[in-house]
């Protein structure tokens, strides 16, 4: 058996291959959106533009499935990314591009971390935040 939360935050149990269609593409697009972070490295960074505008289009779509924090983790992974990259450029600056080998790499860690965790946690059909 499997489960989701429901608008009305019920969990809601079902068995295997009777997942609503609702949840079913919703996860669909999330998958979609990890993997265009995932080509974004070699792309220069437009498929993780083209995923966080997917995800802002679709968010109301997964509010109240378990697939909602999925969407949250993949617009703050963009974001904070894209905060990272805009201070890297001050940094390099004041420390005459030292800086740059030291914010730069660190974001790439951190963003394949981000990636790697989502998609995986994903694929497992597990929420990415679990609250006690």
């Amino acid at each position: 058996m499997d489960e989701y939360k429901a608008e009305n935050n019920e969990t809601v149990e079902f068995l295997r291959g009777e997942i609503p269609e609702q949840v079913r593409s919703v996860k669909r697009v999330a998958t979609v959106v990890y993997g265009l972070q995932a080509v974004s490295f070699f792309l220069g960074g437009l498929t993780l533009l083209i995923g966080v505008v997917v995800n802002h289009l679709k968010n109301l779509d997964a509010r109240g499935t378990w697939l909602e924090s999925h969407f949250r983790w993949q617009i703050r992974t963009f974001w904070f990314g894209l905060l990272w990259l805009l201070l890297g450029i001050p940094v390099s600056f004041v420390t005459l591009g030292i800086g740059m080998w030291i914010v730069y790499p660190a974001l790439l860690v951190w963003l394949v971390y981000r990636i790697a965790k989502g998609w995986l946690r994903l694929t497992d059909g597990k929420e990415m935040y679990v609250y006690p």
